[in-house]
């Protein structure tokens, strides 16, 4: 078995992926399993931007989420803005601010 068929990419994530009856994707699983890498990595990454911008600077949680998913969600990112919001929901995760 090839490591890239070890990652297990969440619900959340696939259903950034999927038809409207959630039962098939519309990506290829190669591509999704490629957007979820840079999306996880990409939350792992923000954890200390985040926690220095709300300990540091004295920005609320909500406050640095909604700044950081704007910045994600805008015109120029490579992201989508589905993936914008994933981001920001999974770095809320990481950094315990639900």
């Amino acid at each position: 078995m090839s490591d890239e068929n070890q990652i297990l990419i969440p619900d959340s994530f696939l259903d950034l992926h999927r038809d409207r009856s959630r039962s098939r994707l519309r990506t290829p699983l190669a591509e999704v399993r490629d957007r979820y890498e840079v999306c996880e990595d990409l939350s792992q990454q923000l954890v200390a931007q985040a926690q220095h911008i709300h300990f540091d600077l004295g920005v609320a949680e909500v406050e640095v989420l909604m700044r950081i998913e704007a910045g994600l969600s805008g015109p120029d990112s490579v992201l989508s803005p589905e993936e914008g919001v994933w981001v920001s929901r999974r770095l809320a995760e990481l950094l315990h601010w639900y």
